[in-house]
């Protein structure tokens, strides 16, 4: 891919001690265009502060030959609510909205944590903040969900899907046994498609490893045959401008 907005460099708290520094020389030596940075908001364990993410608007713009977009990978808290103010979000190119657990605790013996409805409206919810360009990872299936519902809501406020290739790797973070991430993604772009709602492939890479890499979620939807105009990845233009 030459474009990768779901990132983390070690400001995440966990699964790397990459700098934004590295990342961009490693997205540069794979010939990327532009590169985004999301690391986790607070409510993640270890993770930066807010004012990590108020000072990331006086970093460079461009790192390496390539373009550096600066955003964050916020939770969804219980209630719809976010892990960062609005006052930092409106400082960041983009925001990412995901589940994650911790904070959504599982109830005691449950792969699972709340229910499809209460998760559905949290989305909804999160959806209608005018900062959140992305929902993430929503195939996840420890947050159980009504698909229709979220992409119809999705449609009506302009918010970009994302489809995770981590989420597809098997034995991956976003997977409980018997459910398939994949049968998931694959009800989510049909509605997608339906409603002409756009979609951000990413490779949630942890570190520099990964970035630009995504070959599940890319052979995922090209069997699919999503429209190419419809992948933001495909558009650097529509990701400087505003996706």
């Amino acid at each position: 891919m030459i474009v990768d907005l779901h990132t983390h460099t070690i400001a995440s708290g966990h699964g790397t001690r990459d700098t934004i520094a590295d990342m961009a020389k490693a997205a540069a030596a794979r010939g990327m265009a532009v590169l985004g940075i999301t690391d986790h908001g607070p409510a993640t364990c270890g993770a930066a502060s807010a004012s990590y993410f108020m000072n990331l608007g006086s970093a460079p713009r461009e790192r390496c030959g390539v373009a550096v977009l600066y955003g964050a990978e916020v939770s969804i808290l219980e209630g719809g609510a976010l892990d960062l103010p609005d006052s930092v979000l409106a400082r960041l190119d983009y925001v990412i909205a995901s589940m994650h657990m911790p904070p959504r605790r599982r109830s005691r013996g449950s792969l699972t944590s709340g229910t499809a409805e209460s998760n559905t409206a949290d989305y909804l919810k999160a959806m209608e903040n005018p900062f959140v360009r992305v929902i993430g990872h929503c195939d996840n299936s420890q947050f159980p969900a009504d698909y229709e519902r979220i992409v119809s809501a999705a449609a009506k406020n302009g918010v970009i899907m994302e489809i995770n290739n981590a989420s597809l790797i098997p034995g991956g973070w976003h997977q409980i046994p018997g459910i398939s991430n994949e049968d998931n993604y694959r009800r989510l772009l049909a509605l997608c498609r339906e409603q002409r709602v756009k979609i951000l492939i990413s490779s949630d890479s942890h570190g520099n490893r990964h970035i630009g890499e995504a070959p599940l979620a890319e052979a995922l939807v090209r069997e699919l045959q999503y429209p190419e105009e419809l992948i933001v990845n495909r558009h650097p233009e529509m990701v400087l401008n505003g996706a």
